[in-house]
């Protein structure tokens, strides 16, 4: 069966664990590849992973773009939206569709 994991710092996926999810708190950017990996290999599906941990891990996340699973999805953490997330919604619409229809910017 497969599961779903919440991965960043502590302030922001501590109310994860509510929900049922598993959350793994890391401090450094190393930590986090190492975790995110580590989540990967095994069977988690989804992967939330907080905007500010996904900007330092960008050439790490670039592994699972092409890949069906695990799906990493970026969120917002406490220090608010950085954008990253839905910028990473737009380019996977763009490659799978070949043009921006979600804001339709030329």
């Amino acid at each position: 069966m497969y599961k779903v994991a919440v991965l960043g710092d502590r302030d922001s996926i501590y109310g994860f664990a509510a929900l049922g999810l598993e959350t793994v708190p890391v401090e450094t950017p190393e930590e986090g590849a190492r975790q995110l990996r580590h989540l990967a290999e095994r069977d988690y599906a989804v992967i939330y992973i907080t905007e500010a941990l996904a900007k330092d891990l960008e050439e790490e996340l670039s592994r699972f773009r092409e890949s069906l699973l695990p799906a990493v999805i970026p969120i917002p953490g406490v220090h608010g939206n950085t954008g990253m997330g839905i910028a990473m919604v737009k380019k996977s619409v763009e490659q799978a569709v070949g043009s921006d229809i979600i804001f339709n910017e030329k």
